[in-house]
């Protein structure tokens, strides 16, 4: 059965289908919240919500197709919050935990998606994590998809700037 069938099930009600559309999805929504919360535990506890969270509001999908956009993105709205809450993604108490074992690059694409606001976050993240297409984001996010490609230019120029001026400091 194709995974859209499955969503039109689930949607209807259907809870076996329901739990069809979480195996499915589940690899990419634990690759989610482990990317943001950075610990499995923590990944482990947003499966859960997430599937609770989906379970409650899944009739309220439009469209069966976005199935996989709208649970990343639910995913993605709860990471956002418990970092909020917890105040955990401070990039220089992340730089001390994890030490010198890992790539110096990727610590510096982290801090640098780190200092986007969280809008802008999410934006790269469903772009270039989850590869999601323009026109999904813009029917997730109701906005045209004009704008989300203005966003994207924005949020990566931001990155770019940020990179260059770390960069230039590593070399001074």
């Amino acid at each position: 059965m194709e995974p859209v069938e499955i969503a039109n099930r689930a949607i209807k009600g259907d809870d076996q289908a329901f739990l069809q559309v979480m195996q499915l999805y589940k690899d990419t929504l634990y690759r989610t919240a482990f990317a943001f919360l950075k610990n499995e535990h923590d990944a482990l506890e947003a499966m859960q919500e997430v599937t609770f969270r989906a379970y409650q509001k899944i009739h309220s999908i439009k469209e069966p197709t976005y199935m996989k956009t709208w649970l990343v993105r639910i995913m993605m709205n709860y990471c956002q919050d418990q970092l909020k809450k917890r105040k955990r993604y401070n990039s220089s108490k992340s730089l001390k935990e994890i030490g010198f074992t890992e790539d110096t690059t990727k610590l510096e694409i982290d801090e640098a998606i780190a200092s986007l606001t969280s809008g802008e976050q999410q934006l790269i993240f469903l772009k270039y994590f989850q590869n999601t297409k323009i026109k999904e984001i813009a029917e997730l996010e109701k906005i045209p998809e004009g704008t989300v490609k203005s966003r994207l230019h924005k949020a990566l120029k931001s990155l770019r700037n940020f990179l260059s001026e770390k960069g230039d400091a590593g070399h001074v």
